[in-house]
């Protein structure tokens, strides 16, 4: 708001002066300037990206498609301040819609009376043809769509990515496991 105030008075004051040629803009011109510049730095979007992490160790995924993602007003505050949690959430079809399931978002700390459930079901937005395929795909024996990351864009949207999955048995967890440690020992071998 400040920032549309000072163009506005900037604005204002060209106009002024380009009908005074005797008036001079002088220092408030520029401090309105660099008000508008330290507001406008101020409303950048932050890069908030939160992981499932839990998602790749018990699951398989796919196929990865991003959508976005119905909050309100508290709940999108608490997403810029990085109080989220994906490490239950999943995915389900009602009726034909996608939601989000015990995705914890928590409350807003300057919320009042307004703010929002923390593990309500969240809406996501998806094209029909996207929800007809993924919703065959669930059907089957084994498959699952699990949230994978949760993001905020370059236009300031909250976005998720979400997967197909398919759950891991515990020998592949297993594997996994040996996996990520023989590698730790080379990368730590390797700096020696």
């Amino acid at each position: 708001m400040a920032c549309l105030l000072s163009w506005e008075i900037i604005s204002s004051i060209r106009r002024f002066q380009n009908k005074r040629s005797d008036f001079k803009v002088g220092a408030f011109f520029v401090g309105a300037f660099s008000i508008c510049l330290t507001f406008a730095s101020a409303m950048k979007p932050q890069a908030i990206r939160i992981k499932n992490r839990k998602a790749s160790f018990q699951y398989f995924l796919e196929e990865r498609l991003v959508a976005g993602i119905v909050l309100t007003g508290t709940e999108i505050k608490s997403v810029r301040e990085g109080k989220v949690s994906l490490n239950e959430a999943f995915c389900v079809f009602l009726m034909d819609e996608i939601f989000v399931r015990d995705m914890h978002i928590a409350e807003y700390s300057f919320g009042t009376y307004n703010n929002h459930d923390p593990k309500r079901d969240r809406k996501l937005l998806l094209t029909s043809r996207e929800l007809k395929k993924w919703r065959t795909k669930v059907n089957e024996k084994g498959y699952t769509i699990v949230p994978v990351l949760l993001f905020i864009n370059e236009r300031g949207l909250a976005k998720i990515e979400i997967a197909l999955a398919k759950g891991k048995h515990h020998y592949d967890k297993r594997e996994d496991l040996k996996k990520k440690d023989t590698k730790r020992e080379l990368d730590r071998l390797k700096e020696y």
